[in-house]
Order: structure tokens, then sequence, then C-alpha cells
């Protein structure tokens, strides 16, 4: 659509009989026009004055739906350039499937059948194996992946892209053949070779580069690690709370979650206790996710301890911790385990960009070629090209100069957002995990249902996530909000913050 054309397009559509604001009617079709592409990226809108004088409506209320559809991320507001519309192609996810299957079985359905053979219910719907069901059960894949107030997203728009260019057309004019081919079993050994060194300075972990293992990311290093380690059935000790897509990618190995309660110094687990021995046990001791604690030296070590005595794989998800506001980042577990019992998981989908696909593993020495030959074996991975290139980035300091820059970036959200909260909410509402990371809690009295107040925020333009929903009994389980600043410009978080609080406040009167 020419935007010449769109105070005509908005006509045909306004309707101006009273049942609905035309505020909230053109704030929609502007929605939806940009959603669907019928609005492509980067065009730019009419001016305010323009669009009120050709719809014959105030030009406050046009000033009002391009604020909020700012806000929403939908276009993007710069002073001397104007409205445009925003790039939503990266963030986009496929539509759902309305037509799911029902769960599980359907009466009188025969177990076996044809191996592969697909089953479908009454309605001839496809349905999933039990495993598969459990899987997509312990899901909670959010539909938008940018803006106020989404957690764990960092902002891609500071990534220096032209260093990066700089770097990768330079080995597009003498192209290595072997870039362009699978990469080796367990990644290309310069990258290896510089994220160690990184990895020894920057988190205190005493690893050589043959023990780094190269992924796509946490969850297939997590994958990878039980696959090769863990047998069905066997015992995995989840900290509770703990990220969602822990319980998605255990559901999917059937492993037996043993979830596992925090306390103010991480895990919090008796010897002899309630609690079966298990094979693996997944911690993020340097930032407790979500609730943001740090495991004290004590715990570690009796951690350490007990996986020692017991045979026990700890896998130390380190996901955030470059990013710390006050205090030095804290070393790694990793760094003070003498027997060999803790693989070490990193990524850098927070410190560079997440569409990168860039994780890996430090495992023990005695593990290192096998878990190089399993990752081949498995995801017989690519990527070589980009690895090359992340290896000249790490080498010529760009990294290093990329994490201090963002992490003081950060700071500043982080004290924009905190200011807002106390601005519409004083004390009364307690901030938890604020000290470190892209995100903090916004702590919730018990009567308010969080999950229903975090579908209320996105129907007004504001991502949140539920605190009750990353525990294992989301019913018992205490209530918040997770708040990302990190892809928040610091002007933009006090409106949306706005936005946000409305939605709070109508919740605790309840």
């Amino acid at each position: 659509m020419k935007t010449t054309a769109l105070s005509d397009w908005l006509q045909q559509r306004l309707r101006r009989d009273g049942s609905e604001p035309v505020y909230r009617q053109l704030q929609q079709l502007l929605r939806q026009a940009v959603i669907s592409g019928e609005l492509p990226a980067h065009t730019r809108l009419p001016s305010s004055r323009l669009l009120a004088q050709e719809l014959g409506i105030a030009r406050n209320t046009v000033i009002d739906v391009y604020e909020q559809l700012a806000v929403e991320g939908c276009v993007v507001s710069r002073q001397g350039s104007g409205t445009v519309v925003a790039d939503l192609s990266a963030e986009r996810l496929p539509a759902p499937n309305r037509a799911r299957s029902a769960r599980g079985r359907g009466a009188g359905a025969e177990p076996g059948g044809a191996a592969g053979a697909e089953v479908a219910d009454a309605n001839g719907a496809a349905q999933l194996s039990p495993r598969g069901e459990a899987l997509l059960a312990a899901a909670s894949v959010s539909t938008r992946q940018w803006g106020a107030f989404m957690p764990g997203v960092p902002d891609v728009t500071e990534f220096p892209a032209r260093t990066w260019m700089r770097l990768e057309n330079r080995r597009w004019r003498h192209p290595e053949p072997e870039l362009l081919s699978y990469a080796p079993g367990g990644g290309l050994p310069r990258l290896r070779e510089a994220l160690a060194a990184h990895l020894r300075t920057a988190r205190s972990v005493v690893c050589e580069p043959e023990q780094l293992i190269l992924t796509t990311g946490s969850h297939q290093s997590i994958d990878l690690t039980l696959r090769l380690l863990a047998s069905p059935g066997e015992h995995v000790w989840l900290e509770d709370p703990c990220y969602w897509g822990l319980r998605s990618s255990l559901a999917s190995l059937e492993a037996r979650i043993v979830p596992v309660p925090v306390d103010a110094e991480g895990l919090a687990w008796q010897d002899g206790g309630p609690h079966p021995v298990p094979r693996a046990i997944l911690v993020t001791p340097s930032h407790q996710y979500p609730l943001g604690m740090v495991m004290s030296l004590a715990r570690r070590q009796a951690l350490l301890a007990y996986a020692r005595t017991h045979g026990s794989w700890i896998i130390e998800d380190d996901y955030d911790s470059e990013f710390r506001y006050g205090t030095r980042p804290l070393p790694a577990l990793q760094g003070l385990d003498d027997a060999g019992r803790v693989i070490y998981v990193g990524s850098l989908s927070k410190v560079l960009f997440p569409g990168l696909r860039l994780g890996y593993l430090v495992v023990p020495p005695a593990l290192a070629e096998r878990f190089a030959l399993g990752s081949a074996a498995l995801y017989r991975e690519g990527q070589a090209w980009q690895q090359a290139t992340l290896a000249d980035f790490i080498e010529q300091g760009h990294l290093g100069s990329h994490i201090r820059r963002m992490r003081g970036l950060y700071h500043e959200r982080r004290q924009a957002l905190l200011e807002a909260i106390r601005q519409h909410f004083g004390d009364t509402l307690a901030v938890r995990g604020d000290d470190a990371g892209l995100h903090l809690v916004l702590a919730l009295p018990d009567h308010v249902d969080d999950v229903a107040l975090a579908r209320d925020a996105l129907a007004a333009g504001v991502a949140v996530r539920p605190l009750s929903r990353y525990h294992a009994d989301p019913a018992r389980a205490p209530r918040g909000l997770l708040l990302g600043y990190a892809c928040v410009r610091p002007e933009a978080i006090p409106p949306a913050f706005a936005v946000l609080a409305r939605q709070v406040a109508a919740r605790l009167g309840g």
C-alpha cells in the first residue's frame, strides 16, 4: 500500500457510528497493516497533521496513535525523519496452528501401530506422540520477541554491524572452501582458541581450546550433554523456579525432573534429604534465572562435594554473567571444580545477538573428544563462516569493547526502569534481581493473577512474562512480572511503563 492511498484505505474501514472510539479503530487498523505487511518496513507514514486533516479527526488522536504504535515497536519516530514502519521481519513468528489435535490418545485408541505412522483423531487431525505432547505442554514461546519489556533480549540495534560486515567482506574476497562446508567436530579451532582465551580472562574458566564444543546455543548444549551423559528416566535436578525452556528440553529427553527450591544463597537441598540422587543438576549460580540471586561460595563448594560423592554431573548455565552493575562479574563455578564434574554452558546470544545462534560447552578433558564426535554425529554442524568471522571479532578486541559498552547502556536503562517503578508504585511493590542481567522481577501480591495481567499488558502493547509460569507448580507460586529493559531505549521506558502501570493498578485493585 502506498502512503498516498493510506487515508482512503482508512476511510473505508473507520466506523463513524460511535460503536468504538476512532482512536482505538485507527490504532488497530494501522497495527494490523504493519503486521500483515500491507504497510512494508521503512514506509514513511503521513504527518499527524496531514493524516488528521484527511480523516477529519483531531490531530491529537493521530499523535496518540503514533506514540502507542511506537511503544509497541510497530513504528519508529525520529526527529526530522517523521514516523516510519519498523522492520518486524526478524520478530515475526509463524501463526499458530488453530487446528491443534487433542492432547494424548483419544478414547479407544490402540497403542502401537506402524512405526513412524501418524495417528489421527476422530476429526482427522494428526496427533503427536506422548513425548511430543509433553514437549509442547511445557513450551512458553512468546509471539513477541522485541520491545518493552521482553525479558532476555539484548539491544541488537547497538551491535557493531559495520565492523562485522568489514570482517566478513574481507573473507569473501578470498573465500576458503573449508569455511563453506560443514564445520569440524567441536567447531572451528581458531574460534575455540579465541573463546578459551576470553573465558579464562573474563570468567575464570579453567580450560584449553580442545575442551570447547561449539553449538547453536544453550538449548543444543544442554540437549547434547544430557543425550551423552544421561539415560531416559534418570533424575535431573532443576532449580525452582527456572527457565521454562529447560523443562521443554528435559521433556523431550524423557528425563525425570526434580524441582529443587532456591533461597537467598541459590539451590537449596540437603544431602540425604527428600530429593533423589540425580544424574545431572542444572544450575545458574552466577545469576539465578529468573530471580537473580547469586549462589554463595559455601553453597558452591557443597554442591561440588555432593556431585563428587554421588557421581552427579553439574551443568552450569552462565547465560548473562557479563552484565553486572556496581560489582565485578563473579567467577564461574567451573573454575572451582577439581574433580571434573562441571559442564559449563555459555552463549553469545546476550552479548552479541540471538540470531547469531552460537553457543558453547566447556567439558572436562576426558569428555572432550567424545563430545566433539557426538556433536558432529547428532547435528552435522555448519556455520564455519560465521565462526571464522567471530574469531576475527574476538581476536581484534571487538567483543570485549562491545561488552563494556553495552554494560553501560544497560545500566542506564535499568536505572530508568527502576525510577519509573518508584514513580508509579513507590515502595509498595518489591523489585528483585535488579543488580545484574537484562531483566528484573516486579513482585506482586498473592491475589494478583500474573498470567492474566501479562495478557492484559500484551493487549495494551507491552510484553512481560508472568513469574508463576517459571515455577514447577504455578498455582502455588509467588506472583510477579519479569521486565526486560535491555532492548528498550531510556526515553521509551517511562511511557511504556506508564501503559503497564495502568494494567498493574487495575489488577491490584482486585
